[in-house]
């Protein structure tokens, strides 16, 4: 009876883990190993569509390669320690206090392992910094508890950017995630962006751009993206600013060059048509006109 028992058990066990492994599977088959927003069941970096954040996946890689051989290193190390040390095998321990080749090695080694990591390291740093060849600006101001932006090339295009409630999402937009406004730039064109805050520091940060730039009051930052896919890429503060830091999503639609361009004609016409200066001089236009039809009726 007991071997009965034991068996369905081991077979409700392997059961399960084949529901397990199958979900993973299944999980795997429907979202992609990387993607422009977080996924379920996702391991690594999202997938870099600039030439920052390729550089900064194959520095992590490489990092990652050199955390596990020196983990490597270390565990051989305590394995020999236990193996030749232990109270069995060396009844009668040494006295030995100083050794001036290890403590030289233990020196040395990690000195130049940190040198080895320190000059990859910088040239990403200087890289990622800004961008000498600009073909356009992006201007970005951060507030409690959303985004404001401007296309200075472009005129008075400019407008803010806050999160879509839950109650106002429409089906495939992401929660916490989709915008009212979304940013739109062109691919294949270096991007300055310069970015600042109104009240307290925020974040600006997109991962699969490599981007995240503090948005300091009474400072400019600046760096630079060239977004090498079309697609649509998520982002959110990553600066506590206050009760609603959760709630300070960034979205970026990247697009050709000629879908870019016939947004800025549309955005401009917007901005003409909110600004309440350009409707000022509209209405001054058209009172002014009224006022000359009515004098030519009087003569």
């Amino acid at each position: 009876m007991r071997k009965i028992v034991a068996s369905d058990a081991s077979v409700a066990v392997s059961a399960r883990l084949a529901l397990a492994l199958a979900a993973l599977l299944v999980a795997a088959m429907v979202f992609p190993a990387f993607a422009a927003e977080p996924l379920p069941w996702k391991l690594g970096l999202q997938d870099p569509v600039t030439p920052t954040m390729e550089r900064i996946t194959s520095f992590h890689n490489m990092l990652l390669w050199v955390c596990v051989l020196i983990s490597l290193f270390v565990l051989a190390l305590l394995a020999y320690v236990v193996l030749k040390f232990n109270e069995k095998a060396n009844p009668v321990p040494s006295k030995t206090t100083h050794n001036t080749l290890v403590e030289v090695l233990w020196t040395a080694v990690p000195i130049v392992i940190l040198v080895a990591i320190a000059v990859p390291s910088f040239k990403l740093l200087y890289y990622a910094d800004k961008t000498k060849d600009a073909e356009m600006t992006l201007k970005i101001v951060g507030h409690q508890w959303y985004w404001s932006y401007e296309y200075p090339d472009f005129g008075e295009i400019k407008f803010d950017s806050n999160m879509i409630a839950d109650k106002d999402l429409k089906p495939g937009q992401r929660r916490l995630l989709e915008v009212d406004n979304r940013v739109v730039l062109p691919v294949g064109t270096n991007i300055r962006i310069l970015m600042t805050a109104a009240d307290v520091i925020h974040a600006w940060r997109i991962p699969a751009f490599g981007v995240m730039k503090d948005a300091v009051p009474g400072r400019l930052g600046e760096t630079w993206v060239r977004i090498d896919k079309e697609g649509v890429y998520y982002g959110q503060c990553s600066e506590l600013c206050g009760i609603n830091h959760a709630y300070m999503p960034i979205a970026v639609e990247a697009v050709s060059k000629q879908k870019f361009a016939a947004w800025v004609e549309e955005a401009k016409k917007k901005s003409a048509s909110t600004d309440p200066a350009g409707a000022a001089s509209q209405l001054a236009e058209k009172a002014g006109s009224a006022d000359k039809i009515a004098e030519q009726k009087r003569d």
